[in-house]
């Protein structure tokens, strides 16, 4: 493995990429099921996402994130890569990047090292103009929603009882909570409000979740946006207001998945961007459906650990796609391990088989988590220069006691050469077979019911609290007839419990949901816990201070 590696931004700036028509190609798409946005990026027309399946899919989930690094995305980028540098016919189905993290403190999206998806600066700042216009459909909804309290306010909504919040593409802490409308009739109704960020927007889950134009009306339609006044409390959605239409028109050509490449000229499929902490955090079913129609082998992620994105992969997207994955690559790292076994992040580089002993029992929460969807699981050891023979082979060990397959991966200093051997083990177990994937639990169940199997099933806590508020939405949304659907999970990604500082695989906790409310276009019911936010802050010194256009045009500081 390389001392030394290029940065990100500068790897992808030596790419010498293909035209995204010859990459088209390789899928069997034609010129005329393409619309170009330049030489290397596409939208794919939505009729090829509704060929029959041809392909095999394989999700790539991690266990839970830590400061130091587990390299998940980076997996899926170069995984695809050595599948086809072993003559399989595989495309990657990933997310779109939030301007949120680019600027903030987490950075891009788009894999990293020699396992890249580009052109790298397009995809991580404006690419295709999905983000754009999801979050312009998001304020039209808003926009319609204040006029009709301005124009008499003919359904009788309730200002107090307002769910629909506003969204911006951004971190701004100042916008989490605001009072609108001020300074006479001539500027609306006065009221409280607040933002969330883009990916947690419902539009967005929306986009991910819809399989057809017609699919997609249907939802937004059902969006709740407010409550009427008096006793009755009936909802009050985005189609009473007269609003699907337009919001369908600026959402026609974000629906379509977009085709981007891997910096070996791979294909690779980019669409929607939820995350995975405070909403489903899965790519599109549209993309994930275009993939199987085109491909033999179909890689997709879910965001953040087997806890938050794989759960929620297989409980709701898989659940309203129809989808059947045959196997689950779940990235672990050295340095995350030591972390969960209370190693500082600043002894990272220093051999520590204790602390790593330690942290094993997180890797084997979530080996059991992807176990118990009936889903066989080959673990990813993701190298860095820092780990230690001895260390990677206390893991190894660990992971092969428990019946599971463990391959050493490489991927970010050597690209698909260095994902060959966990390609072969993949590929091993898609030809044993043995999948017998199901949801964990009933819809049909009461929501606490739900909440509390995710509880003791997949975080391995004692049950759930819940606030008085959070008791009393669920009973009013029971009694409104959502309590049939998916629970999509609220919490901090970097623990198993609602507390971000009890890493490891704490035992002997519960779980307090202090929020509930639909996403009812979207189709589930979303329960936050802790202290989670769904519009972040910017760190101290921001990622944005590093930033810089150079005078020839090139960009230094993305990444």
């Amino acid at each position: 493995m390389p001392t030394a590696v290029p940065s990100d931004i500068e790897i992808a700036q030596r790419a010498q990429m293909r035209p995204i028509v010859d990459v088209a190609a390789d899928l069997g798409l034609s010129p005329d099921e393409l619309d170009l946005y330049g030489k290397y990026k596409a939208k794919i027309a939505l009729e090829v996402s509704q060929r029959p399946a041809r392909g095999r899919l394989v999700l790539v989930t991690g266990i839970n994130p830590t400061a130091a690094g587990e390299g998940k995305s980076t997996t899926l980028v170069g995984l695809a890569q050595a599948f086809r540098r072993l003559g399989k016919n595989a495309v990657m189905c990933m997310r779109e990047p939030s301007l949120g993290p680019v600027f903030g403190v987490k950075g891009g999206a788009a894999g990293g090292g020699y396992a890249q998806v580009v052109p790298m600066q397009d995809i991580n700042l404006h690419f295709t103009g999905d983000f754009h216009a999801i979050a312009t459909a998001h304020a039209l909804l808003s926009a319609m929603l204040d006029n009709h309290l301005a124009q008499g306010n003919p359904l009788d909504i309730d200002t107090r009882r307002i769910t629909w919040p506003r969204t911006i593409d951004m971190n701004d802490r100042a916008l989490r909570q605001a009072v609108i409308g001020l300074g006479g009739a001539a500027n609306g109704v006065p009221r409280e409000e607040r933002w969330v960020i883009v990916p947690a927007s419902e539009i967005m889950a929306i986009v991910a979740l819809a399989s057809s134009r017609e699919d997609l009306e249907a939802r937004l339609a059902r969006i709740i946006v407010a409550s009427t006044s008096g006793s009755d409390r009936k909802p009050v959605r985005a189609g009473d207001l007269k609003a699907v239409g337009a919001m369908s028109l600026l959402l026609q050509d974000a629906l379509r998945p977009n085709l981007v490449q891997t910096l070996e000229g791979g294909p690779a499929l980019l669409h929607a961007g939820p995350f995975g902490n405070i909403a489903h955090g899965c790519n599109s079913i549209i993309a994930t459906k275009t993939g199987l129609a085109l491909a033999d082998i179909v890689l997709t992620e879910a965001g953040f650990g087997s806890d938050l994105g794989a759960e929620k992969f297989f409980d709701i997207k898989c659940r309203f796609g129809g989808l059947q994955p045959e196997a689950a690559v779940l990235v672990a790292t050295v340095r995350a391990l030591k972390m969960n076994g209370g190693a500082n992040k600043k002894d990272l580089a220093t051999e520590d088989l204790a602390a790593l002993e330690k942290g094993l029992p997180n890797l084997q929460a979530h080996i059991d988590n992807v176990r118990q969807f009936g889903v066989p699981v080959i673990v990813a050891i993701n190298r860095f220069t820092s780990d230690t023979e001895r260390e990677l082979a206390l893991v190894a060990d660990y992971v092969a006691k428990q019946g599971v397959c463990v391959s050493p991966n490489d991927v970010w200093a050597r690209g698909g050469a260095g994902g060959e051997e966990l390609a072969r083990e993949v590929l091993a177990a898609l030809d044993r077979g043995g999948s017998r994937y199901a949801p964990l639990y009933d819809t049909t169940l009461p929501i606490r019911d739900k909440i509390d199997t995710i509880v003791r099933k997949v975080y391995g806590g004692d049950g759930a609290d819940y606030s008085a508020k959070a008791d009393r939405t669920i009973d009013y949304l029971e009694s409104i007839g959502l309590g049939d659907t998916p629970v999509c999970m609220a919490k901090t990604q970097y623990s198993f419990t609602d507390d971000a500082t009890r890493l490891g695989r704490p035992r002997g906790f519960r779980i307090t949901v202090n929020e509930v409310y639909a996403s009812a276009g979207a189709g589930f019911v979303v329960a936050q816990a802790g202290d989670i936010m769904t519009m972040p802050g910017l760190p101290k010194e921001p990622a944005a201070e590093r930033i810089a256009v150079r005078p020839d045009g090139s960009i230094v500081g993305l990444f």
